[in-house]
C-alpha cells in the first residue's frame, strides 16, 4: 500500500514487512531497485519532477527519517514507522545468507567498501560478498560490467542522492542483479568511518541532530528538513 507524502509514494510498511518485500524482490526475475528517501531527498523531489519520478518508479520506497514520518502525520496520512536504510541493509544480510545470495558493495571513498565488507563478514560468516568498488568513478558502463562479472544478486549503491537513484534507474535493464538499494552513507556507518547516533538519540528521533553536531557543514542541507515539515503544514492548512 502506497502513501503519498508531498508527492513521494512511500510503501507504508513496518521493517518486518519491508524485509519480506525485499526477499520477494531478491527472488524475482528482474533488477528491482529500492530507494530510501529522507526529508532532505523528499524536499528535493518536491522541486525536481524528474527526481520525484525516479523515486516513485522504484520497486520499494522506504521512509528513511523522522522528518518523513512527521510530515506524513501532519498530512493525516500516517506511516507505520521509519524504516532506516542502514537498518534495512543490515537486516537483509541473514536473508542473503539463507538464500546463498551474492552481495556487491559500491560507493564511498576508496577503501571504505572493503572495510565494510570485513566488518560484515566478521558478523555474518556465511555471507558472500562478491565484490567491492568505491564511488569515485567516471565510466558507469565499466562499473556495471564489473558488477555483472561478479555475478552479484544484490547490490548496495552508496553514492549519495540523487546520484545513486539515477544510477540504479539508468542501469536497471543492464544489471543482472535482482535487488539493489540506494543507501547513502551506509557503507561508512558499517565500516565505522562515520558513527551513527547513540541508540537513545535514534529512539527519540534525534539522529539528524547528532549528524549536524558531528558534521556542521551539513547545516545547509539540514535546512531542508524544517522546510519539508513546513511544506507539509502549508499543504494541510490549504486542505489540499
Amino acid at each position: 500500500m502506497k502513501t503519498d507524502v508531498l508527492g513521494v509514494q512511500y510503501d507504508n510498511l513496518t521493517m518486518a514487512e519491508a524485509l519480506a518485500r525485499g526477499r520477494e524482490l531478491l527472488t524475482g526475475d528482474k533488477a528491482a531497485y529500492v530507494v530510501t528517501p529522507n526529508a532532505e531527498m523528499a524536499y528535493e523531489a518536491l522541486h525536481d519532477e524528474e527526481f520525484c519520478r525516479v523515486l516513485n518508479e522504484a520497486d520499494l520506497v522506504l521512509p528513511d527519517g523522522a522528518g518523513v514520518v512527521l510530515g506524513a502525520k501532519i498530512l493525516k496520512t500516517p506511516l507505520k514507522q521509519k524504516v532506516a536504510g542502514i537498518e534495512f541493509a543490515q537486516n537483509m544480510l541473514p536473508v542473503y545468507e539463507e538464500l546463498g545470495s551474492r552481495l556487491y558493495l559500491l560507493g564511498s571513498k576508496p577503501g571504505v567498501a572493503e572495510q565494510a565488507a570485513e566488518k560484515l563478514l566478521q558478523e555474518h560468516s556465511k555471507l558472500c560478498i562478491c565484490g567491492t568498488a568505491d564511488g569515485y568513478f567516471r565510466d558507469e558502463d565499466e562499473v556495471v560490467r564489473k558488477i555483472n562479472e561478479a555475478n552479484a544478486d544484490a547490490l548496495y549503491v552508496c553514492l549519495g542522492a540523487p546520484k545513486q537513484e539515477y544510477f540504479m534507474y539508468r542501469h536497471r535493464e543492464e544489471l543482472n542483479v535482482r535487488l539493489m538499494a540506494g543507501l547513502g552513507g551506509t557503507l561508512d556507518g558499517i565500516a565505522g568511518t562515520v558513527k551513527r547516533a547513540p541508540r537513545w538519540m535514534i529512539r527519540l528521533q534525534l539522529e539528524w541532530l547528532y549528524r549536524l553536531i558531528k558534521e556542521p557543514r551539513r547545516f545547509g542541507r539540514m535546512l531542508r528538513l524544517p522546510k519539508f515539515v513546513f511544506a507539509a503544514l502549508k499543504k494541510r492548512m490549504k486542505g489540499e
